[in-house]
């Protein structure tokens, strides 16, 4: 156990910081060795502080001062107090001048958090508390100033040099070094401070904001993928007009600029006019990249972009208050895409991520409010609670006060509140100001956590045509809540006929909503009753259209009801929903019955088209149906990964789901084969490739027909594959057909997988897809694992990589991750130990697995237990590390 248990942080203990800094003036001096920071602080009491007298707190770790003085005055031993994680300054005047020079090692930072270097590129993630590692700061979202900065280093090496803000001066120096100076006009936090230094090259653009400015656009990366950044910069200038047009935002710099970073322990980071990205998204082209990736690189550009005015112009108290930015940008990316693809198919994407995910962490040892009030380590809260969770709250606000009262409260929310740090609470009173409206109740969002059950009857009264949609909301318990206030539930709701017509709505309560074919109702009770009129005949409901709440519904619906919606429903969420409960239902049947010993696995196979006719033309009435995007249809009739399967059971079942999958997928494809194969080849083109949704759609339905033929034990099939497999002219199709083989017990396996290494091997994003595509498949053992992390290619310092092998093993690969012996649980306790020393955010995030060990059966438990036991025993281990495995075991 560590020496002594990491201290708690509470949000009831906040207290504005004792002391202001107007400005803040940095000098870097990069050499190969070491790098030598120069801060220069004009400080000042906070007038708003409740403290008196008090002493000047400055974080730091990893740091080697070299000299401070307040006001020119050299400060004495005596004067402060230094430990391995602060610097306090036992007095100082009202006003002072705090001058502070550091010496620190970029080069060994393989925390990757503060300054540090990424292959020879000097870079920096500050977020949420890496400045502290760079220079003795008061390192909080709500000490905001003014910064200037002056890099100097070695021109040949380094000849880019970046910052925050404009550029304003530069030069070169003796010794072939050079410097340049950057200002930023406006005050931000220290999180946000960003530099860069390295040998890249840039594209350039220019976008022309609606005042006729015109901002110079730069996206940088080293040489030899200068020509993967044009996707990148298309998404940037569409972001750009979008949050004009739809926010009346427009950005307030000369230059906005890019980098893209080989190691990085996030997606990216939005430091003001600077960001930060992971090369994997930022770095496309069709020979590379999967459609995947494309649809990634512009929501997480357009998501880091927008984060401009919500999260820097506008930004964090403190770190309690994360989602205030994160939730409510992934809100606006959200719409961003939605707008530049489908609606409906980015919705449902964006919902299977958040049932398989998050709804998982908030059955779990972590569960936590969207606003927390502890923590041990912030850096464990960036989580799909905070981000994805918290974005369906500010989605929630939208429908209850309607678009127009929305955009009204965002418009008040960002004049009112320019240029500060900010809460969730501030965030909600400008929308209550905005609409003259009362969202008290919908506050219990953010201070409860869990995810709502709803449970729903109906009544239909033929006498007097009415027909009672009766709901009932509970929240099971979580961490330090016991008891749950009802929430307010926004909940849309359909009624068709018995042809499948809309039926017009007559809801007794809301006579303003008559008339219309969908309706929101706002749930506020713990029972509540709405009354429809004027109905002829019992209708078929279509409850929570477009998944208006994040919530768990519990419906008793007979299968041919669910059929009937697959087939009827005019709501395309719905209709894909509808489709997934239809197949989970008899899935989660199947997988109990081979649990109960009713049904032995061998047998599937032949018992099962007999229980699923209807399914089955459902699937062919979908598969076949013109009218629908392709997209959509390919959601609709995939099967739910064993990851959601395994979330819908009290206690996991590995072996039976994997098996009642693999059967489902067969039995599917024998009953429509032909009807797969006709798609397939209409799909598929031989054409330059286009990345439009409608090009991305067609390709995906052509792939998951080809992963349903893959199912069948078939010599042309298996040549159909392996010859995308070779002639493919996207990355797209390489990927799926390999993914396919790399799953398939055929005897050039491991051929075809060894030459997509060869073709590949000097292209390290591709390398990532080339490990998770083995680390995913149900033929790869433990052994095969351990022999790949020895592999040239794997870099165990490099995040991508442990998120591509080890992450996508222990995370997706449950057949072979979860073995009875507990061999893949002491292999991730392992690496999870090793990991810790030397960054210890990846090591914490990949306890995840271990997380859900109560959902297992006892054997399992024990074998988890043991594993955070022995990481627990461990001395050193990291407040990011213990948190986690500390409460997975209570």
């Amino acid at each position: 156990m560590p020496s002594h248990k990491p201290e708690t942080i509470y949000l009831k203990n906040y207290t504005p910081p004792a002391y202001l800094i107007d400005s803040v003036d940095l000098s870097f001096d990069l050499y190969e060795e070491n790098c030598i920071v120069q801060s220069r602080l004009s400080c000042k009491i906070n007038p708003y502080s409740t403290e008196e007298n008090a002493p000047f707190f400055c974080y730091g770790e990893n740091l080697e001062l070299v000299s401070i003085s307040i006001n020119k005055q050299s400060l004495k031993c005596d004067d402060y107090i230094i430990n391995e994680e602060s610097l306090t300054i036992k007095k100082v005047p009202k006003e002072f001048i705090l001058e502070v020079k550091t010496k620190i090692e970029p080069q060994n930072n393989h925390s990757l958090e503060g300054l540090y270097k990424s292959g020879s590129m000097y870079c920096t993630q500050c977020e949420p508390e890496g400045f502290r590692r760079i220079t003795y700061f008061p390192d909080r979202p709500d000490v905001m100033a003014l910064y200037s900065v002056r890099i100097t280093a070695d021109k040949q090496k380094y000849p880019v040099l970046l910052s925050n803000g404009n550029p304003v001066e530069s030069g070169d120096l003796d010794n072939g070094r050079h410097w340049i100076k950057w200002e930023d006009p406006f005050k931000k936090p220290s999180y946000l401070f960003a530099l860069v230094a390295g040998d890249l090259l840039c594209i350039k653009d220019k976008f022309v904001t609606r005042s006729g400015r015109s901002v110079r656009l730069e996206i940088y990366t080293e040489k030899e993928n200068i020509d993967k950044c044009d996707h990148a910069m298309r998404c940037l200038k569409q972001a750009m007009k979008w949050d004009e047009d739809v926010y009346d935002r427009e950005y307030d710099l000369d230059i906005f600029m890019i980098v893209a970073v080989n190691n990085f322990n996030a997606g990216a980071m939005e430091n003001k006019g600077l960001n930060i990205f992971n090369s994997k998204l930022v770095l496309a082209k069709p020979e590379t990249a999967t459609d995947n990736d494309y649809s990634n690189i512009q929501g997480v550009i357009a998501h880091e972009y927008f984060h401009n005015w919500t999260g820097n112009r506008i930004t964090c108290r403190d770190w309690f208050q994360l989602s205030l930015k994160e939730g409510l940008t992934i809100f606006r990316d959200q719409q961003f895409s939605s707008d530049m693809t489908s609606k409906a198919a980015k919705r449902i994407s964006d919902v299977k991520y958040l049932r398989t995910v998050q709804f998982a962490e908030d059955s779990g040892p972590m569960a936590h409010q969207v606003r927390p009030d502890s923590f041990i380590e912030i850096n464990n809260f960036y989580t799909v609670t905070v981000y994805e969770k918290g974005s369906e709250l500010i989605r929630m606000i939208s429908l209850l006060l309607g678009e127009k009262g929305f955009y009204r409260g965002m418009k008040l929310y960002f004049d009112r509140h320019d240029g500060q740090a900010v809460t969730i609470e501030d965030f909600v009173k400008a929308m209550e100001d905005a609409n003259n409206a009362d969202l008290s109740q919908f506050s219990n969002w953010y201070t409860q956590a869990g995810t709502p059950e709803i449970h729903v009857e109906t009544k239909y009264d033929g006498e007097n045509k009415t027909f009672d949609l009766i709901l009932k909301q509970t929240c099971p318990l979580t961490p330090g809540q016991e008891k749950k206030q009802p929430f307010q539930i926004p909940i849309e709701v359909g009624l068709l006929g018995s042809n499948g017509e809309e039926l017009s709505l007559y809801l007794d309560d809301d006579p303003s909503q008559h008339g219309q074919k969908s309706i929101t109702l706002d749930f506020k009770q713990s029972e509540q009753c709405f009354r429809f009129s004027d109905l002829s005949s019992k209708p078929i409901p279509s409850i929570i259209r477009g998944f208006t709440a994040p919530v768990k519904l519990t419906h008793h619906v007979e299968e041919d009801e669910l059929v009937f919606l697959m087939s009827h429903d005019t709501d395309e969420f719905n209709r894909w929903d509808s489709a997934q409960r239809l197949i989970t239902k008899i899935m989660l049947r199947l997988i109990d019955d081979i649990g109960t010993n009713r049904v032995e696995i061998k047998d599937l196979v032949e018992i099962l088209p007999n229980q699923i006719p209807d399914l089955i033309d459902a699937f062919r009435n979908v598969l076949l149906n013109e009218s629908l995007d392709k997209a959509i249809i390919s959601q609709t009739i995939a099967l739910p990964t064993e990851a959601y399967l395994a979330e819908q059971m009290e206690i996991i079942d590995v072996e039976a789901i994997h098996s009642v999958r693999e059967a489902m997928k067969k039995v599917m494809v024998e009953s429509l084969r032909k009807d797969f194969e006709n798609q397939y080849h209409f799909l598929h083109s031989d054409e330059k490739p286009s990345y439009d949704h409608k090009s991305i759609g067609k390709r995906s339905l052509k792939n998951l027909a080809l992963s349903y033929l893959m199912a069948l034990d078939d010599e042309d099939i298996l040549a159909l594959c392996l010859k995308q497999y070779e002639n493919a002219n996207n990355m797209t199709d390489e990927i799926a057909a390999l993914t396919l083989l790399a799953d398939k017990n055929y005897p050039n396996r491991h051929e075809a997988i060894l030459s997509f290494y060869e073709k590949w091997k000097a292209d390290p994003l591709v390398m990532d897809m080339w490990l998770s595509i083995q680390a995913s498949s149900s033929l790869t053992k433990l052994s095969d694992i351990k022999k790949l992390t020895e592999h040239p290619v794997f870099d165990f310092k490099n995040p991508n990589k442990l998120r591509s092998l080890i992450g996508v093993y222990c995370g997706q690969n449950q057949i072979n991750f979860h073995t009875r012996d507990g061999s893949s649980y002491e292999f991730l306790g392992d690496k999870i130990i090793k990991l810790d020393k030397m960054n210890p955010q990846i090591a914490a995030r990949l306890l995840t697995p271990f997380t859900r060990l109560k959902k297992y059966d006892e054997n399992r438990q024990t074998l988890m237990k043991s594993q955070l036991k022995r990481i627990l025993e461990i001395t050193s281990v990291s407040r990011n590390v213990y948190e986690i495995a500390s409460k997975s075991l209570i």
